[in-house]
């Protein structure tokens, strides 16, 4: 119990580092917003209580936002985040249900899981995340490209980081 905590602790921070030190600084024309910061929020535990996901959602919002300098959106979106995720994973959930021992990874749950899994709720979080910042509907096509760049290329980076830290499942 305590290893997995700070297993989990280690993951939010680097996470979180890795988005405000190198991520929040590329300048990709204004049009790409790639963060990987959500994957900390994919691999949580499947059975953790709807409140501590919440909770653990709205910190790291929180976080990102602190640093970030965007008034609570982050926040928001990922309270929406964690607040659907029970229904994807009710969504994604294989025939015979889900083992005590799944975890939410590619390793243990395979690419075509994990990447709708994944899929599904970035583009929840980056379509709540960019309609809240732009609130505009006279930028719609500039909006939905923005979300569908930002969502491909973070989807590419949780993908990489999965790929980078897997682990095989014993046989």
């Amino acid at each position: 119990m305590i290893i997995e905590f700070l297993i989990q602790l280690i993951r939010f921070i680097v996470l979180v580092l890795i988005q405000v030190l190198i991520l929040n600084n590329l300048h990709l024309s204004g049009i790409f917003n790639p963060y990987i910061y959500p994957l900390f929020l994919l691999l949580l535990p499947l059975k953790m209580p709807k409140w501590v996901l919440l909770i653990l959602g709205f910190v790291t919002g929180l976080t990102i936002d602190m640093f970030s300098n965007t008034m609570g959106l982050h926040a928001a979106a990922c309270v929406l985040f964690c607040f659907m995720r029970p229904q994807v994973l009710k969504l994604v959930e294989p025939s015979g249900g889900y083992e005590q021992t799944d975890k939410p990874t590619l390793s243990y749950m395979g690419f075509r899981w994990f990447a709708t899994y994944a899929s599904i709720l970035v583009v929840i979080h980056h379509l709540f995340f960019f309609f809240l910042e732009t609130l505009e509907f006279g930028q719609v096509g500039f909006m939905l490209l923005k979300i569908l760049l930002s969502t491909a290329l973070s989807l590419l980076l949780i993908f990489l980081a999965e790929f980078f830290f897997i682990r095989r499942k014993a046989i």
